[in-house]
């Protein structure tokens, strides 16, 4: 009776939208009670009824967020809770973690037992979120096999450290200082470092040598700690290997040189690192930029938008012309928000040109050029090709010159949508930027549509977070008002043998501002960042301090990180 009464359900929705004739609803009825199968793929595979509109009708009728599940990254959902028979039991997929939340895909609105299920199983409150089948029946595929052809890099040993395929030059390779035998256990020790950054989830390798020790460190979640000091002796020759690895002149030691390393862990799985060395007193540091494309199709869902954030770049991305700007320091998730965008937007509808020094990730269905200033490519020259190549978007990889500037405004107030990064502090200070470079008023006023300022703040363990007991005077000089004091609850980091220090992965905090007649009213008059930053005020868009905090009140990071990555 109860699948009888879902079934109904669904029926009435899809005949109500028109999807489904009235006179049918009863036949369609009768004929699925012969199957083996969900009622929903019964539709789509026997009645060949659309996925996709069956989702987006099922979506608005029940209330719940339609997502595209092509463009989602399944290396996403989470270790540990892809139990390959609730899957198939339910037709249902665990997608990403947000706090204590598990959010589950389902192309079926009345499968609440998958939520149960789920919930009882992983120990985390579950949402639903409703998807085609067709997606969803290809997404549960690249997910139980990615499991299967998962690498675990816990078990491999030294043999296979060693076995692990890297593309390099060959000759290089023979023109080492040393090789061979000798330099074999340099390889497999290489091999482990990289592997070890990757599993841990680091960003950064930095290799340093100094007058007395040598030593190895790794950022992650944007923090700085000491992995290994291996011998000063062993310094050269590593720094030798590396070299040969990312296909750089081993012989030039006086001069920094760029490169980049592509290892093969699978036959399907390959991580790419950027690799930067600088001569330094002592030899050769070296630094190593891991560069994950599987971030730059996170979704929007994904990078830590508030629900009124969220619609504000969305809009935005929605019109034909126009300028977007996301600013804030090195590090601070520009590209991912940028990249994130771009996905949004790539469709074989839209010619899309990039301009970027360097190209962090490669993405198909986008040209993406690569800037080199010592060959004559730069950005401005860049964009004019692009100009001349019928774009309808443009991303410029950063502003960095009134040159640039007065090209990519001119792209957005002739039919293009540009995106582009600043490095500036907040919004209010990134309209400043642009007049200071010298552009004109009336200009930034007409073209930038929107701006947003963004910092990645640690997330919270789930595992070992606690509850943090701060007094409400501290609070309300912290920046809480009076309102958020009767519900709040705070967290700390305390650290477990899952997290580093109580915490593991990062979150972005936003400020989105829109850029509204009265703001451009300012900019024309010549109002500095404070006027602009007070009109964002009393416009209702919060800062990064406020963003950050709304962040603390949700349990997902703790008033300390948001106190280091925001002024207190």
């Amino acid at each position: 009776m109860k699948g009888r009464h879902q079934q109904s359900s669904v029926l009435s929705a899809l005949s109500k939208h028109d999807l489904i004739p009235l006179e049918l609803v009863e036949k369609i009825s009768t004929d699925f009670l012969q199957q083996k199968k969900t009622f929903i793929r019964f539709l789509v595979e026997d009645k060949n009824y659309n996925a996709k509109g069956i989702a987006k009708v099922l979506s608005k009728s029940f209330g719940y967020p339609n997502i595209d599940l092509t463009i989602f990254d399944t290396s996403l959902v989470p270790d540990g809770i892809r139990n390959e028979k609730l899957i198939h039991k339910h037709n249902a997929l665990p997608l990403f973690l947000r706090g204590k939340v598990l959010f589950i895909a389902v192309s079926d609105p009345t499968n609440l037992d998958a939520l149960e299920e789920f919930q009882f199983n992983t120990g985390y409150s579950t949402e639903l979120v409703l998807t085609d089948e067709i997606s969803l029946q290809k997404c549960i595929e690249k997910v139980l096999e990615d499991e299967s052809d998962a690498l675990d890099i816990s078990d491999i040993d030294a043999d296979e450290l060693s076995g692990i395929d890297v593309q390099e030059d060959k000759k290089e390779e023979d023109n080492a200082p040393s090789g061979g035998k000798e330099d074999a256990p340099i390889v497999v020790y290489i091999n482990k470092i990289l592997l070890d950054a990757i599993r841990k989830g680091a960003s950064d390798l930095h290799f340093e040598p100094y007058e007395k020790m040598y030593r190895i460190r790794f950022r992650v979640d944007g923090i700085l700690t000491e992995v290994a000091k291996p011998p000063i002796s062993l310094a050269s020759r590593m720094a030798a290997r590396l070299k040969v690895m990312s296909k750089l002149d081993i012989a030039e030691r006086r001069l920094p040189q760029d490169g980049r390393i592509k290892l093969a862990l699978s036959k399907k799985k390959s991580i790419d690192f950027r690799v930067s060395t600088l001569p330094t007193m002592w030899g050769e540091k070296i630094v190593m930029r891991i560069l994950d494309s599987s971030s730059a199709m996170l979704g929007i869902e994904m990078l830590g938008y508030e629900p009124e954030q969220k619609k504000i770049y969305t809009d935005a991305l929605a019109q034909p012309q126009g300028m977007i700007l996301v600013t804030g320091p090195t590090g601070s998730g520009k590209t991912v928000s940028l990249y994130t965008g771009l996905n949004i937007l790539n469709t074989p509808e839209r010619n899309i040109s990039t301009a970027e020094d360097p190209v962090e990730i490669n993405l198909d269905g986008i040209n993406q050029v690569q800037i080199n200033v010592r060959t004559g490519l730069t950005f401005p020259k860049a964009l004019r090709s692009f100009l001349r190549q019928d774009p309808d978007i443009v991303m410029v990889g950063e502003i960095r010159d009134l040159e640039t500037a007065e090209i990519a405004i001119k792209a957005a107030q002739t039919g293009h949508l540009v995106l582009s990064t600043l490095h500036t502090n907040s919004a209010a200070e990134t309209l400043n930027r642009l007049l200071n470079m010298g552009v004109p008023a009336y200009n930034v006023a007409s073209s930038v549509t929107i701006i947003i300022a963004q910092r990645l703040a640690r997330r919270l363990c789930m595992k070992c977070k606690t509850e943090d007991i701060i007094p409400e005077t501290e609070l309300l000089e912290q920046g809480f008002l009076a309102e958020q004091l009767r519900d709040i609850k705070l967290f700390k980091a305390v650290g477990c043998e899952q997290c580093t220090k109580g915490y593991k992965g990062r979150v972005g905090i936003y400020e989105v501002i829109k850029i509204s007649p009265t703001i451009s009213s300012i900019i024309m008059e010549g109002g500095n960042s404070l006027d602009i930053a007070k009109q964002c005020q009393k416009e209702g868009y919060n800062n990064l301090r406020q963003s950050g905090l709304i962040k603390a009140m949700s349990g997902i990071t703790s008033l300390e990180e948001i106190n280091r990555i925001t002024n207190a």
